[in-house]
């Protein structure tokens, strides 16, 4: 997932349609009201069985503003590109890749392409609150009204590109749920996400119907199994990636299982810049990584199988990686204020194969 911000946020990048969402001062803030969350789920032995017997599973980072992320992400993805090879799901890559062909007089090098997979049309989104004390709002402030905003907004649908469907309100939010778990030390590992998203999938569902968010509270690092990448704010030498999304395969029953994770996001190297946040850093830290997230797993469910660049010199971005925010000098996003069903959140622009440039805009 490289970061090249200098040449996709540049001017010649951005369209004015983009630019149409930007929160005028009169604009209402989002509610931060407590979620109240309805379901209980606890990870049981059963959910642990079935993430020690996973069949597939496939990932895509949201890289740390930290040094030494980039390099340790984009290792992270050469793995991933080459477990989706062994697994016969898609093709060795080329030694030299070519330019995208593309219609027409123009190259766009930013532009996407479908591998073998396909886009959500539709899914269910739930929220999962790990191991927490307090509210929700103390821990994340609001996601699941953020969710709920992006569903009847504008900016969901620079997604139909993709999708194939222009369809409102394709991405409800359903049921959420607060998880027990109990683990060792700070650190959770990512066959134990399995075992969360197992548990809650027995309970609300599995395959392209829906769509788990796996909400992570402060103090606790998550790490991708079998490497030294980790979410860890306080191990700098480990620390490379802000959130994730992913695939997994339980096999039968259940089949696959879509989700991302957003650990704690109010750290510098994550976090939104201040004193700009209209919801306050901690809700709008949450929020940007979660619209990240979402639009990635939408455009590429499985990644490295649906929408990604497949053009030098960005092959392997996804929608959200080419549109990455500038930062301040602690590595904070300086993204844009855009209006969500009326109210005011940050979120970084996405991709647009349309305009061939970030975009907020279908």
């Amino acid at each position: 997932m490289s970061r090249s911000r200098s040449t996709l946020l540049s001017a010649a990048w951005l369209v004015a349609a983009c630019m149409s969402t930007a929160a005028p001062g009169s604009m209402a803030r989002a509610e931060s009201e407590e979620t109240e969350v309805r379901q209980h789920v606890t990870v049981t032995q059963s959910d642990l069985t079935a993430a020690g017997n996973v069949n597939a599973a496939f990932f895509h980072v949201h890289e740390a503003n930290v040094p030494g992320a980039r390099e340790r992400a984009a290792a992270l993805h050469e793995e991933n590109a080459k477990h989706l090879v062994e697994s016969g799901l898609a093709q060795p890559r080329e030694e030299t890749v070519k330019p995208l062909a593309l219609t027409g007089p123009y190259f766009y090098p930013g532009d996407v392409k479908k591998g073998t997979g396909a886009a959500l049309v539709t899914t269910t989104q739930h929220a999962l609150y790990v191991d927490y004390t307090g509210t929700v709002a103390a821990n994340w402030g609001n996601p699941e009204q953020f969710l709920k905003d992006l569903n009847v907004s504008t900016f969901i649908h620079v997604v139909d590109q993709y999708a194939g469907s222009k369809a409102n309100s394709r991405y409800p939010v359903g049921g959420n749920a607060s998880v027990t778990y109990s683990f060792y030390g700070n650190v959770i590992y990512e066959h134990e996400i399995w075992a969360i998203v197992h548990a809650a999938a027995v309970h609300y569902g599995s395959g392209t119907a829906h769509l788990y968010h796996v909400f992570l509270p402060k103090g606790v690092d998550t790490c991708i199994d079998l490497t030294t990448s980790c979410y860890s704010p306080d191990n700098a030498n480990t620390w490379t990636f802000c959130a994730y999304h992913e695939s997994v395969n339980f096999g039968s029953p259940l089949g696959t299982v879509y989700f991302s994770v957003e650990p704690y996001q109010d750290v510098s190297g994550c976090a939104e810049a201040t004193p700009s946040s209209p919801n306050g850093q901690l809700a709008d830290s949450t929020n940007s990584s979660l619209s990240h997230e979402t639009f990635e797993s939408i455009s590429d469910p499985i990644p490295g199988l649906g929408y990604f660049n497949q053009s030098t010199p960005f092959y392997g971005n996804e929608i959200g990686d080419e549109c990455l925010s500038l930062l301040n000098s602690l590595g904070d996003s300086l993204d844009p204020t855009l209006i969500l069903n009326g109210k005011s959140y940050k979120a970084q622009l996405e991709y647009s194969n349309t305009y061939h440039a970030c975009a907020s805009v279908p």
